[in-house]
């Protein structure tokens, strides 16, 4: 896709994995290193991955219990004892992830030139904590909480486009995430979009998007 020449009204950001620095494996790979054997935790990684996703598609909870319901169901699939105290630890760590290292300097350059907005399946309270340690001033910050549904649910855009009121086509969307961001927004006619590749999902090129490796590459696609 071809970005140059064109001016969105907001330039609209996904901002765990994309901006913020996803930590999840991380946090969780010492929670199991005494129930689950070194050969399966890539696998049960990859199961906790799963039900978290078809978790959000469901009934609005808030994003805590997400995580607890997910954490329930990947226990039970392996046979091994839920403890509350995981998902304290998990829901713990969330608020003290720090931005990508070549997040800020391209993310203060679009700053610089338009305003930014992001759309977080998270709450208001631990995202505010993510959000703050980004370095720059956002124009709005939306939540699944704000908007009581998650990405990739279109009610979750349409309550963003609603707030700003803008169109489809006035916005620029950023995502790390194929499923959950860029499928949604092209079935939305959000026309302008960047696939920021870090590895979470196979670039799929129908969906019709620019493509970089890392933010860095934004600001080039706009001319910047």
């Amino acid at each position: 896709m071809e970005l140059l020449g064109y001016t969105p009204k907001y330039i609209t950001f996904d901002c765990y994995g994309t901006l913020t620095h996803f930590q999840m494996n991380d946090t969780v790979r010492p929670l199991i290193a005494d129930r689950v054997a070194p050969s399966d935790v890539e696998v049960f990684l990859a199961d906790f991955r799963a039900y978290r996703i078809d978790e959000v598609l469901g009934e609005f909870k808030l994003y805590p219990t997400v995580l607890r319901d997910a954490w329930q169901r990947t226990c039970n699939r392996w046979r091994i004892q839920f403890r509350q105290s995981d998902v304290d630890a998990i829901v713990a760590a969330l608020g003290t992830w720090g931005p990508h290292p070549d997040v800020p300097e391209p993310l203060a350059k679009l700053a610089s030139a338009y305003p930014l907005v992001i759309l977080s399946n998270a709450v208001d309270a631990i995202l505010e904590e993510n959000v703050a340690r980004l370095g720059v001033d956002f124009h709005r910050v939306f939540t699944a909480e704000q908007a009581r549904a998650y990405k990739p649910r279109f009610a979750a855009f349409e309550y963003m486009l609603d707030q700003l009121g803008a169109r489809p086509d006035e916005i620029l969307h950023v995502s790390s995430h194929i499923w959950y961001d860029l499928i949604p927004a092209h079935e939305l006619r959000i026309r302008h979009k960047v696939y920021v590749n870090r590895g979470y999902d196979p670039s799929t090129p129908y969906y019709e998007y620019a493509e970089t490796s890392d933010l860095t590459g934004v600001p080039a696609l706009l001319g910047l």
